[in-house]
């Protein structure tokens, strides 16, 4: 088995994930990260993608201490791997889609205030 050749540590983090631009299919929401690290995301999405497709995605990160804002990070990146995962008799395929984080932004959002 060849060895772990990844440049950064990856952390097992299942965070809201939400795509919002890909050239092979439409925006998908209600996913969820698997991992992450400093150089890429890996995800669940219920299409293949084509490996080298520039990707625009959001990930929504734990609450602030400020209950009336969410933070999320915005990035952009590319389609590293693309494979079927294994699924039950009773749910679609989906795929495991490893995918470059080549520059991100934060992003502060409103939400609404509890009464």
């Amino acid at each position: 088995m060849p060895a772990d050749q990844r440049k950064t540590k990856r952390f097992e983090l299942k965070l809201p994930f939400e795509l919002l631009r890909a050239s092979t299919i439409d925006a998908a929401g209600g996913c969820e990260t698997q991992n992450m690290s400093s150089g890429g995301v890996l995800f669940s999405s219920g299409a293949r993608m084509e490996v080298g497709e520039v990707i625009e995605y959001m990930i929504t990160l734990p609450s602030s201490t400020d209950p009336g804002t969410r933070v999320r990070l915005r990035c952009k990146g590319k389609v590293l791997r693309s494979e079927p995962r294994a699924s039950g008799p009773r749910t679609s395929t989906q795929f495991a889609v490893a995918a470059s984080l080549e520059r991100y932004e934060f992003v502060r959002e409103q939400t609404r205030r509890a009464s």
